[in-house]
């Protein structure tokens, strides 16, 4: 740090220091930074969080807050668990663009670049696809769409990739055709796209890649990457997967740089590349720093980390002496039901303050709306929306009622950066009432069986259950 005046009875050796007390060795930290006075010196704003229901929170935060520093208070202050999960999202309401902030970013230079004439709002939720590409960089950049200089081995390990993306002397070449808005018109042209380390350009001669035929389209220093949250409705692009790029403090929409993709994973791949093209190394340390002090985590050593819900997400039997894990799906779920009952019947007398049981058919129905992962009347599109905001990791999950059949739910599932939908149906067998996804075979009295089962056993799925959207409340 710079010196300054009042500094020398510290930094001179020479000079006895009267308070030694007060010197931080190098090895623990006797005084925290917010007791210090240049911490309370700092300048404070007030911001506005919003949650998924529209809740807001106002918050007086000092000028060099980062995001991650934002979300780590509202996790503090709402008592919520904190899985390195939560983000902060800068949302445009009118144009229907949304990005996540990345975590080391300053929350006050973000509102710097909002112009008056558009509603952008800060939301508070999860998303789990954050730092995926981290954990498996593989499934992110498909062989069709990436290109590695020559003299690189073809066959990258799974670190490679990603100190290839790191380092400052190479870059992987990503390309492929995209989808570009004319500017100033409404009309939209296929070009075939390249990004390299120096920006991203478009062939004028089909896939050529000589110089004399790429024609430069953008660069990410002075702009940032906002995701179309609305699909065609607003932009009129061809397909659903679009994304665009703002100039900082530019004057709306008229400078959006508007692109769209074909599916959901060249969206990715392209979003992905961009985001380590602009940040590099400082993406990797902000993945890290959750993790900094464990073992296993040198630099660019990255194994997968698991998640609580995979690690202790086991059936297991404590009937007998010894407990043992129950590996056996059909055995798993005649548990399931059996400690299912046991829990509701003590539930009911618990409930009933008069001491009469209520009728297991009538909780039966109901119970699942007090849980996180049910919404109630969402639509179809309003699920996916939800659920791309959260990160289309595998696993990634809400359920809602069907708008088709009023007696119905549909699970909504995130699996291979696709959402799938799955009706949940229920039957009626000897006056009482299942629900089933698999035309019976399976069958549960109440949807939080159903949930509990299925985050244990993938059955008729594509995956397991993992991680739900929750609308929180600020």
């Amino acid at each position: 740090r710079r010196k300054k005046k009042g500094d020398s009875i510290l930094e001179n050796p020479s000079i006895p220091n009267p308070f030694p007390e007060l010197c931080c060795s190098p090895f623990a930290s006797v005084l925290s930074a917010s007791l210090l006075p240049k911490a309370t010196s700092r300048k404070k704003q007030v911001i506005k969080v919003y949650s998924e229901d529209d809740t807001s929170r106002a918050l007086e935060v000092p000028s060099d807050i980062t995001a991650r520093d934002v979300c780590q208070l509202l996790v503090l202050k709402n008592h919520y668990v904190d899985d390195h999960s939560w983000t902060l999202f800068e949302q445009l309401t009118h144009t229907g663009l949304g990005r996540a902030i990345e975590d080391h970013e300053l929350v006050m230079e973000v509102q710097s670049n909002w112009v008056m004439e558009e509603e952008t709002k800060l939301y508070f939720r999860k998303n789990y696809a954050k730092y995926e590409f981290f954990k498996n960089p593989l499934s992110f950049f498909p062989d069709h769409m990436i290109s590695f200089p020559s003299e690189t081995n073809a066959a990258l390990s799974h670190s490679g990739i990603l100190q290839m993306f790191l380092s400052s002397s190479t870059y992987p070449e990503i390309h492929g055709y995209l989808h570009a808005k004319e500017q100033g018109k409404k009309s939209w042209k296929k070009l075939y796209f390249l990004l390299r380390r120096s920006g991203l350009y478009f062939s004028t001669k089909g896939t050529s890649k000589e110089p004399r035929h790429l024609q430069f389209f953008c660069e990410f220093s002075n702009s940032d990457m906002y995701m179309s949250l609305t699909g065609k409705k607003i932009s009129g692009a061809p397909t659903n997967y679009g994304f665009c790029f703002k100039p900082n403090k530019s004057g709306g929409t008229r400078d959006l740089k508007q692109l769209c993709a074909d599916d959901e994973q060249s969206r990715t791949c392209w979003m992905t590349a961009i985001r380590l093209l602009k940040y590099g190394m400082q993406l990797y340390q902000n993945y890290m720093q959750p993790y900094q002090g464990r073992s296993g985590c040198s630099p660019l050593n990255i194994t997968p980390m698991r998640s609580i819900s995979e690690n202790s997400l086991v059936a297991m039997d404590f009937s007998g002496h010894r407990s043992r894990i129950i590996e056996n799906p059909t055995e798993a779920l005649s548990v399931a039901v059996e400690e299912g009952l046991a829990w509701r019947r003590r539930g009911c007398l618990r409930l009933n303050s008069h001491g009469s049981p209520i009728a297991m058919s009538n909780m039966g129905m109901s119970i699942h709306r007090s849980q996180s992962w049910f919404h109630h009347k969402i639509s179809r599109e309003e699920a996916q929306r939800l659920i791309l905001q959260h990160g289309l990791v595998d696993g990634v999950f809400l359920v809602r009622d069907s708008q088709s059949n009023p007696k119905t739910f549909v699970l909504s599932l995130s699996h291979g950066l696709k959402i799938k939908h799955f009706q949940i149906v229920p039957l009626e067998d000897d006056g009482k009432l299942f629900y089933t996804l698999d035309d019976g075979h399976t069958r549960f009295t109440d949807l939080i069986q159903l949930v509990e089962f299925y985050q244990l056993n993938k059955g008729v799925l594509p995956c397991k259950l993992k991680h739900y959207c929750a609308r929180i409340a600020l």
